[in-house]
């Protein structure tokens, strides 16, 4: 892709909805515990080209290991869209599952394998 672009996202059965600006030349699937056993392909964007829709009060949050990344998921379906963290140099950033945005084709996008297990 490579193109800027707003796209809608969310949960399984809809209740969390997002908007996310991103160009999604940059996606990776990660196989560090976590990122394996959810089977996330990420794209990362400053926090303020990520804006919640609808149903914050239907998520439910995970923390582990340094707990800072808040791993959300919705509280009926189950589904992990997105979370939210910083960086490095403390910048707020989401992290978003491109594989809840809806229209996206994952086979036309470059996925880079990040070896997070090692990390």
């Amino acid at each position: 892709m490579g193109t800027t672009a707003t796209y809608s996202g969310g949960c399984h059965c809809g209740k969390v909805r997002y908007e996310v600006t991103t160009d999604l030349a940059y996606v990776m699937d990660c196989n560090c515990s976590i990122c394996s056993k959810k089977a996330t392909v990420l794209t990362f964007v400053p926090e303020d080209q990520f804006k919640l829709l609808s149903g914050a009060d239907s998520l439910t949050s995970y923390k582990f290991n340094k707990h800072v990344i808040e791993h959300t998921f919705c509280g009926t379906c189950g589904i992990g869209s997105f979370a939210k963290g910083k960086k490095p140099d403390g910048t707020a950033m989401a992290a978003v599952n491109v594989r809840c945005l809806d229209g996206v084709d994952l086979a036309s996008l470059d996925v880079k394998h990040v070896d997070g297990k090692s990390i």
